[in-house]
């Protein structure tokens, strides 16, 4: 155990080095505006959706259940790693103790795999809803949502745990410098002195519930096409179309993330801005998408604003 801590400390800190062809001052200043903002509005959208939820009682049906877990995930994703870049971008704060570094790459990844659980209940919810319409209610209880929900969570805080417990057992004894806007698992682990192959296998467990995604939205789509009748073709594509954009949303982002690792002579800043934005953008845009595509939001939305007196009432 001694061994193992003497050589992971021999690094005592890591340095945050941004966007390497943005290293000026304006360019500095520009990105700081548009992630403060952006941030800001997330957890604008984000809380406003989680209120909406909390005040309606109409709103708490399993499918809300999982729109509001996804928005508190959304939150602390995006606060996970913003605030940090933030203070990078406006005051340089560049050096991060290595096991906070650490602590940050778990998180992400716990958080990262959260989600991809979290969307793979949706999926499970809207296969349900469109396979199974005559036994949703009795499938798809509250009570049984909330266990599914626990589990995600679970498996996101479980998920990683190998593979950075791994990462923590390999010498640090070279370069320091992290070229990225913040602790990203594979930026940090080039940075390692020995064989990091097994550390990267264990990342693999997060591809299970994107094949269960794609295998239910499959029979979802087979489904809806072998309704005879084009109106009960539309409201199904309508009741599952809301989260096919939200998990499209997040999969080509994670999918853009992962081969832009594997492309050789891939830009670095735009791999660096692919990786930042799958943390800002998801969920920025994902209660947007809630609130224009779900009518019952957008129903509560206006109920609320007429009742607080922010729109007039209809006569």
């Amino acid at each position: 155990m001694s061994g193992t801590n003497q050589t992971n400390f021999l690094i005592k800190e890591f340095i945050i080095v941004g966007f390497p062809g943005f290293q000026d001052q304006p360019s500095k200043k520009t990105l700081f505006t548009f992630f403060l903002i952006a941030y800001l509005l997330v957890l604008l959208l984000n809380l406003l959706l989680i209120g909406i939820f909390i005040v309606d009682r109409n709103l708490h049906t399993p499918m809300y259940f999982l729109v509001c877990s996804l928005a508190i995930l959304d939150i602390i994703l995006s606060t996970n790693t913003v605030p940090r870049m933030l203070a990078l971008f406006i005051l340089d704060l560049r050096s991060t103790p290595f096991l906070a570094c650490f602590a940050q790459t778990y998180f992400f990844l716990v958080l990262s795999s959260a989600e991809c659980f979290l969307l793979s209940v949706m999926a499970y919810d809207r296969h349900i809803a469109i396979c199974r319409p005559l036994h949703y209610p009795t499938i798809m209880t509250n009570s049984r949502i909330l266990k599914l929900i626990i589990f995600s969570w679970l498996g996101g805080f479980l998920s990683p745990t190998i593979a950075v417990g791994l990462a923590l057992r390999f010498p640090f004894c070279g370069p320091n410098k992290i070229t990225h806007c913040f602790c990203d698992y594979a930026s940090v682990l080039i940075l390692a002195c020995g064989d990091i192959l097994i550390t990267t296998l264990g990342l693999s467990i997060i591809f299970i519930p994107l094949i269960y995604i794609i295998f239910s939205y499959t029979k979802i789509i087979r489904s809806v096409l072998n309704i005879s009748s084009s109106t009960g073709r539309k409201k199904a594509f309508s009741t599952c179309g809301t989260h096919l954009l939200v998990i499209s949303l997040f999969l080509f982002l994670a999918a853009g993330v992962f081969v832009s690792y594997r492309i050789p002579g891939a830009s670095v800043d735009l791999r660096i801005m692919a990786a930042v934005l799958q943390n800002v953008f998801p969920p920025l845009i994902n209660p947007i998408i809630y609130c224009l595509r779900t009518k019952e939001i957008r129903d509560s939305i206006m109920k609320t604003l007429r009742k607080i007196r922010l729109i007039p009432t209809n006569t």
